[in-house]
């Protein structure tokens, strides 16, 4: 059973900073596409960042330059710093494990940035 928690969402200012942390179980860690995806209030859900088991790395538009995603496979760990956050940042933030085309879901964690 694939078991995703993420943690490190909160409050914080525009232009501050936040990092995110996703542990998994359950799963060869290394082999996985691991992500993550934000949704917003009356929004659909959106690519934040993807980490490929080769390490590729793919940003969606609206975080490009002010996020970097990262995996540790000695901890299955997957990690996201945000830096220069904006309100429209505020989202559920979750994190997502594929293998092929199979996704799991963490419960998300939420990020709000107001000042």
């Amino acid at each position: 059973q694939v078991d995703l928690v993420e943690s490190g969402g909160g409050l914080v200012q525009p232009g501050g900073s936040l990092r995110l942390s996703c542990a998994a179980s359950g799963i060869i860690f290394s082999s996985y596409r691991m992500g993550w995806y934000r949704q917003a209030p009356g929004k659909e859900r959106e690519l934040v960042a993807t980490i490929s088991s080769s390490a590729t790395r793919t940003y969606g538009d609206s975080v490009k330059g002010r996020c970097t995603i990262s995996r540790d496979n000695t901890k299955n760990l997957v990690s996201l710093q945000m830096n220069n956050l904006k309100p429209e940042d505020t989202a559920v933030y979750y994190c997502n494990a594929r293998y092929y085309n199979t996704d799991s879901w963490g419960k998300g964690t939420l990020v709000t940035v107001s000042s």
